[in-house]
């Protein structure tokens, strides 16, 4: 009797590697959201009520994989589907008294059981995807309409839109629990093919026991067959898993990015933009480091008075030297002014440095990571008051 293919193996091994790699991406998920507006442990999110699936079955050859649906949700619109799955048909075979007879209907229930179990596979990633989408829908409706408001114009710190981005929160944080069951159901997939193909194995090798009639043989014949279309649809199902889990994994990922940066918009009553969360701030490098920049600034912000509004202005700064340089890094540098005591000028350089620390944290809450960001301090006799400039590398 043979053992399971080496193909398959790899193939087993290799959602394996994929599902833990997400599961540790997604564990760090939660915290970023907490940054401005705290927990929200009070109503913590629960996964969404499965849709019930449409049970469609195809007149035609068995094999047939679910249909597309018509759903709402954004990107995770494509991977919504009906769940439904048309089982191989397993022909039932006589029993011969001989002892190759016996070993051909064990190999048939094992079959048979495999198909079952790929059909409940297929109903229960047909529910997941559409309670996907039911989520990702919550999600751009409560995230459209605090853009909405947003863009009207709103007080700082607004309690219905801090609402409404906690809805959002919860309809991501609901895909995330999605997730972490796609991935439950893609590991039974893959164990369902690894046995599968070892099925088909063990009907190749009856084939060289001796004692069969020929009847043996021509039902080996045909559950040879069946089990080859088994493992079609198995493999083709396990495929289709690992797709929606990569799909969904990003698509949360980009969100969160996403939804931090609308949380910083909220806390200042305004809206800034196109989000500088994802693309292009997709590819975060090493930390970066560079002597005190020379040259025009990208943005100067002088704090010469109390509640100085720079958001918008240094928003619109970063995204247009985004969009002409994905990969640029930046320079945030306080500068303080040199006249007066040797008392006022070191109470200047604190003042400036704790200004350039809230614009730091300001760029990140806009979706910059830390690690394009590098701080530093410098004076100007010709400054008037604490200044903040910012430089693009």
């Amino acid at each position: 009797m043979t053992g399971i293919s080496a193909a398959t193996s790899r193939r087993s091994y290799a959602f394996t590697g994929l599902a833990l790699a997400i599961g540790l991406g997604l564990a760090g998920c939660g915290s970023i959201d907490n940054a401005l507006f705290g927990s929200n442990t009070e109503s913590e999110p629960t996964a969404p009520a499965p849709a019930n699936s449409s049970d469609q079955t195809s007149s035609n050859m068995p094999g047939t994989l679910p249909s597309t649906g018509s759903t709402s949700g954004g990107a995770l619109a494509g991977s919504a589907q009906s769940g439904s799955l048309t089982p191989v048909s397993i022909e039932a075979g006589s029993d011969t008294g001989t002892a190759v007879s016996h070993t051909i209907q064990g190999l048939r229930d094992e079959l048979s059981g495999l198909n079952d179990k790929i059909v409940s596979a297929a109903q229960q990633l047909g529910e997941l995807r559409n309670a996907a989408a039911q989520s990702a829908g919550a999600y751009h409706e409560a995230k459209a309409q605090i853009t909405t408001r947003l863009e009207m114009g709103t007080t700082r710190g607004n309690p219905e839109l801090v609402a409404q981005w906690n809805a959002a929160q919860s309809a991501l944080d609901a895909l995330t629990t999605n997730i972490n069951s796609l991935n439950s159901v893609g590991s039974e997939i893959a164990n369902d093919a690894s046995r599968a193909h070892f099925v088909q194995d063990t009907i190749q090798a009856t084939f060289n026991i001796s004692g069969a009639v020929d009847e043996d043989h021509r039902q080996l014949s045909v559950l040879q067959d069946e089990s080859g279309q088994t493992i079609v649809l198995i493999d083709r199902l396990l495929t289709e898993a690992s797709a929606d889990i990569q799909r969904q994994t990003a698509y949360v990922a980009n969100e969160r990015a996403n939804l931090t940066t609308l949380a910083s918009a909220i806390k200042n009553g305004e809206f800034y933009g196109t989000e500088l969360g994802t693309p292009m701030m997709a590819s975060v490098g090493a930390p970066v480091s560079f002597a005190t920049p020379t040259g025009a600034p990208l943005v100067t912000i002088k704090f010469d008075h109390e509640n100085v509004a720079y958001q918008q202005i240094l928003y619109t700064a970063l995204a247009q030297a985004l969009q002409s340089r994905p990969t640029s890094s930046f320079a945030v540098v306080a500068v303080s002014p040199t006249r007066g005591s040797a008392a006022a000028v070191q109470l200047a350089q604190t003042e400036s440095q704790r200004h350039a620390q809230e614009v730091m944290r300001s760029m990140t809450d806009m979706g910059v990571p830390a690690a394009r960001l590098a701080i530093s301090s410098a004076t100007d006799p010709g400054a008037g008051s604490s200044e903040v400039r910012v430089y693009v590398r």
